[in-house]
């Protein structure tokens, strides 16, 4: 926020005018002892051109590198306009909206957001927000146990992200909830229907269904869908906002669609950050808007016909009895919504498929060019989005590491989170990489497993 400071006839007359002598009395409760005087340990201050100089020097020390990594979170191009609306005064300083009448600009953002996911998800109706993509899936969980009423099991794919299920099970592991993964097929990369058979006889709360999933893969969600419905159980979608631009959403998987839709809302306008802050979307139909978290905003008009925006409902225990609240952990996530809103505002619909299109098209000429070095396989056979397994013939430690000294962050070592994929790399390319980076990095790979 840009600093605008008083010149010393600016100070007097604002004294002048509350009557008082200097900016001293105004602290004049505070006992003289208490005061610290000159702060004898803090340096000089710098002029403007020297804290920007200091600073572009620390910021290079971290060093400038081509980014292969997706994983979760996704280098995507944001338009300047994003952040030069969302740091408005109107918008960066203003806390969540608790009191209606006082925050009408606020409220009309967040109805345009919940209108914006709920098209682009495919659902009824969206909330105003969640902390992130996953503890977004960990209120799904409760919200489907809380709906189902007789079943407190619920199902979840290897191939969802493995930070997902880990907080899944912390949120959920003591309050009775029961977690089963369900393995993949180590060919394609896709969930094993078959392996869903030994539960069709059982009482299942909910199947969770990655879109694309962990590996970029992507899923048949038709039938996975259809199969959760056949057992009486709710079908949870855990989804990329930007691949919701080219492919089928939630909302219309199988003959019902998903019941609730889930995600990370970061790949919408919100830079990497080192990890945060971020923020998580969530949609549902509307038969399960009573158990949904977080706020959603209403449109009405007053008595005088004029629009007006309400907090149509906020199930947070300062509202409603306790017993019957829903988890509340959106509040500082209300400035990501607001750049979320303004990029999609400003991409449309046509600018997000560009982007979705142009993502799919760059890893699929990463890949090829990568696959095209000798040792270098592509591990499942299943179509993908913008993110693809891939296995070298070398340990992956030492490749990266090769890579990084040539300015390249390769891609994320699955090995980590699945034991028996070794020497196997996710890699991922977005709409900001260009042929010339591609084969760069191809080439310094070739260089590295040589």
């Amino acid at each position: 926020m840009p600093f605008i400071p008083h010149t010393e006839e600016d100070i007097a007359e604002m004294l002048a005018s509350i009557g008082a002598d200097s900016i001293e009395t105004l602290f004049d409760e505070i006992p003289a002892d208490l005061k610290t005087g000159q702060l004898k340990k803090v340096p000089v201050g710098l002029s403007e051109m020297e804290i920007t100089r200091l600073m572009m020097e620390r910021a290079n020390q971290d060093g400038f590198y081509q980014n292969f990594i997706g994983a979760g979170a996704y280098e995507h191009h944001i338009p300047a306009a994003v952040w030069q609306i969302t740091t408005r005064g109107e918008f960066y300083s203003s806390y969540t909206p608790y009191q209606a009448e006082a925050s009408q600009g606020t409220l009309q953002l967040l109805y345009e957001y919940q209108t914006m996911m709920a098209s682009l998800t495919g659902m009824d109706v969206s909330n105003a927000s969640m902390y992130d993509g996953a503890t977004a899936l960990a209120e799904a969980v409760l919200m489907a146990v809380r709906s189902h009423k007789t079943s407190r099991q619920i199902l979840i794919p290897e191939t969802v992200h493995p930070a997902y299920r880990k907080v899944v099970r912390a949120i959920v592991s003591n309050q009775q909830i029961e977690i089963t993964e369900i393995p993949f097929d180590k060919t394609t990369g896709q969930v094993q229907l078959s392996a869903l058979d030994a539960f069709s006889n059982e009482d299942i709360a909910a199947l969770v269904i990655p879109q694309p999933n962990f590996f970029g893969v992507l899923e048949q969600v038709d039938e996975l869908t259809d199969w959760a419905h056949k057992i009486n159980a709710l079908a949870i979608g855990v989804v990329n906002p930007i691949a919701l631009a080219l492919l089928t959403p939630p909302g219309e998987w199988g003959e019902k669609g998903a019941d609730i839709a889930v995600g990370e809302g970061q790949p919408l306008g919100i830079p990497l950050s080192s990890g945060g802050p971020y923020f998580g979307f969530m949609a549902c139909k509307n038969s399960l808007i009573r158990q949904i978290p977080g706020r959603i905003i209403g449109r009405t008009n007053d008595l005088d016909g004029k629009r007006g925006f309400v907090l149509t409902l906020q199930a947070r225990e300062q509202h409603i009895r306790r017993s019957k609240a829903t988890s509340n952990i959106c509040t500082n996530q209300g400035l990501m919504v607001t750049a979320a809103t303004i990029y999609m505002s400003l991409l449309g619909p046509e600018g997000l498929y560009r982007v979705a299109t142009h993502s799919h098209a760059n890893t699929t000429s990463l890949v090829q060019k990568l696959t095209a070095i000798p040792g270098v396989e592509k591990v499942f056979s299943g179509p993908s989005f913008h993110e693809t397994a891939i296995k070298l013939p070398s340990p992956i430690g030492s490749v990266l590491d090769k890579l990084k000294q040539k300015g390249i962050l390769g891609g994320f070592d699955l090995q980590s989170h699945y034991p028996d994929m070794e020497n196997t790399l996710l890699v991922c390319a977005t709409e900001t990489k260009t042929e010339a980076d591609i084969q760069h990095y191809a080439d310094q790979l070739k260089q590295a497993l040589s």
